[in-house]
């Protein structure tokens, strides 16, 4: 029961802000019990938080040895590998996330993300529609659809998106018209501040 006292504190400084304290927990709960999934798991996502996404990427890749249907851990391991520049390796581990969970509107932002990153932007158009329908009100979802439409020379799709952007979040509207350079929707953002 030693493992679950170690990883019950961990949790508890993890919440408590306390990630550091909370690493040390979680590896003496893995010491305590090699296979326990679920210390492993916290111990990758904490070091994940922390920024140091090479230490966690063993540790997710160990949980999916021992849990291959877990669709969240597919999802955070793809997050590591985008974050890292391994965009390739990254489109596997979200499209098996999109696989396991197709409501999983985080898996599919990051697998257009990924895409988009790999200059395949009708791939990364297909993925960011499928999170943009299953989160309508993201911002950023909808910025990188149009940004996809605009890297497809898509004028149309990117009107579309500018102007349901425009609706609900008129300052994301103002960033893709700006960054695609269609300067002709400029009038869906005219009445804000600078």
């Amino acid at each position: 029961m030693n493992h679950w006292r170690y990883y019950l504190r961990g949790w508890l400084l993890e919440n408590l802000g306390r990630r550091e304290s909370a690493l040390d927990d979680y590896r003496l709960a893995l010491r305590s019990k090699q296979d326990f999934t679920r210390a492993r798991n916290r111990l990758a996502y904490t070091l994940a938080q922390l920024g140091r996404l090479a230490d966690a990427e063993p540790h997710f890749r160990a949980v999916l040895r021992e849990a291959p249907g877990n669709a969240v851990a597919h999802f955070n391991l793809g997050f590591t590998l985008d974050k890292r520049g391994l965009h390739a390796e990254a489109i596997e581990a979200f499209r098996e996330a999109t696989r396991l969970a197709p409501r999983i509107d985080r898996a599919w932002y990051g697998l257009g993300h990924a895409y988009a990153a790999l200059g395949r932007h009708a791939e990364a158009a297909e993925a960011l529609r499928r999170a943009a329908d299953l989160q309508p009100m993201n911002p950023h979802a909808w910025y990188a659809l149009g940004m996809a439409h605009h890297a497809l020379g898509e004028a149309d799709k990117l009107r579309e998106v500018a102007r349901h952007l425009a609706r609900f979040d008129p300052v994301m509207a103002r960033r893709l018209i700006r960054d695609s350079g269609a300067k002709d929707l400029e009038h869906l953002v005219a009445d804000l501040a600078v």
